[in-house]
């Protein structure tokens, strides 16, 4: 299995998927709604994709992440460091207006201290906003089941109150995705001083759908799952 600091071959083809743009990209931006005069931090920012459209905004933003050569073509985009989350030491207590983490969360082991850390660093009312993979996508053991008699898609579950991990396909290698059901992410923010504000749990695209006929089976599935947090003024 790969460390994720070897893995930038593999990530640049992965954003260049249509449905990043389609997606992913669309539905980070109505999450956070960034303001203009506000600072962020992408925590887990790769090449920079979500950082350009909101510079673009004329609104700045920090990106984070351990991968040196994604780092290179972020820090067009905006000041950049090298960390490895959810390390934050290097910013100020309250130094930021929110944070966002784009397909990254189901990359961090130590999510717990993510909350944490990024609490610390944002001021109160401050936002967080989140996408990842739906949790049923990354419960182990989960995955469609095809009904040959009329060609419906159904869903297994897995071992989706079980918590663990699955290692997917990543270019030549494997990665890594740990899972949590809804319930521990919901309770783990929560417990760091995170009031839920908003959350969207998206199906499929409607223009990924259009290419991939078994894609567009998943209607009624959710694929992407996307979070809105505001940071309680006392904790």
């Amino acid at each position: 299995m790969a460390k994720w600091s070897d893995l930038a071959e593999w990530w640049l083809e992965e954003v260049d998927d249509p449905a990043y743009a389609e997606e992913v990209l669309p539905l980070m931006l109505r999450m956070l709604d960034p303001q203009p005069g506000e600072l962020y931090a992408d925590l887990g920012c790769g090449e920079g994709r979500v950082m350009a459209a909101i510079a673009d905004r004329g609104i700045p933003v920090i990106g984070v992440d351990l991968n040196l050569q994604l780092l290179r073509h972020a820090r067009s985009h905006g000041p950049v460091v090298a960390a490895r989350l959810p390390d934050l030491s290097f910013l100020r207590p309250n130094s930021l207006d929110g944070a966002y983490v784009v397909l990254a969360l189901e990359h961090i082991h130590d999510m717990n201290g993510l909350f944490d850390a990024v609490a610390r660093c944002v001021r109160p009312d401050g936002r967080l906003a989140v996408v990842l993979n739906h949790p049923i996508y990354t419960a182990p053991d989960s995955g469609p089941v095809l009904d040959p008699t009329d060609g419906e898609i159904f869903w297994r579950f897995g071992r989706y109150l079980g918590g663990g991990s699955t290692h997917e396909p990543a270019g030549r290698t494997r990665v890594e995705f740990v899972h949590r059901s809804m319930s521990e992410l919901l309770n783990a923010a929560s417990a760091h001083g995170w009031s839920l504000a908003c959350m969207e749990e998206r199906p499929v695209g409607v223009e990924a759908a259009q290419r991939d006929p078994l894609l567009a089976k998943h209607g009624d599935i959710p694929h992407l799952l996307a979070v809105r947090w505001t940071l309680l003024p006392q904790r």
